[in-house]
């Protein structure tokens, strides 16, 4: 059952994002709508450093305006026009955490909300974080970067600690296949 286009229009442009409305047509000939967000796409890190139960996760503390609150998360960003996202996973450690990694893999591609946005993420595994010699930080942020044994996460996770899908998908990929 797929939808077919019969029209679409921006009903906002901003800095980050566009929304757009999509009139569509569904098998039976219904006619209907979709409010949808364009997002360029992100990439977001699971920063680790150590071995085995002693290996320690990058995380970090910031105000989520959208949601009126403080959010516990592993780092992200969003990609700059025509950056790999591998280039901006790198970048955003780097601006968020002062991190920089030895060992990077891609772990996961992945909509963040398919029903309304067209965001991708991809999922980064960092190995061998450590302090780079130079960092720079964005200028629009304030962050608290803290580190949490696999242990810890563990009772986080239990206790419901964490809000938002990324910081889910990431952290349950580092404590169950690795």
């Amino acid at each position: 059952m797929s939808e077919r286009t019969i029209a679409s229009r921006r009903v906002f442009t901003g800095r980050l994002l566009t929304v757009r409305v999509d009139d569509v047509a569904l098998e039976g000939g219904r006619r209907t709508t979709r409010e949808i967000v364009e997002h360029p796409g992100a990439v977001a890190i699971v920063a680790v450093h150590g071995e085995g139960e002693e290996q320690r996760v990058a995380l970090v503390r910031q105000f989520r305006q959208a949601v009126g609150q403080f959010l516990l998360e592993i780092p992200a960003g969003t990609l700059e026009p025509h950056e790999e996202p591998l280039a901006c996973a790198q970048r955003e450690l780097l601006e968020e955490t002062g991190l920089e990694a030895r060992h990077w893999e891609h772990v996961q591609t992945f909509y963040t909300a398919p029903g309304f946005c067209t965001e991708k993420m991809w999922l980064y595994l960092a190995q061998d974080a450590r302090p780079a010699p130079e960092s720079r930080s964005a200028d629009d942020e304030r962050i608290e970067v803290c580190f949490h044994t696999r242990a810890q996460v563990r009772e986080m996770l239990r206790s419901g600690q964490f809000h938002d899908a990324k910081t889910l998908v990431g952290l349950l990929y580092w404590l169950y296949t690795l």
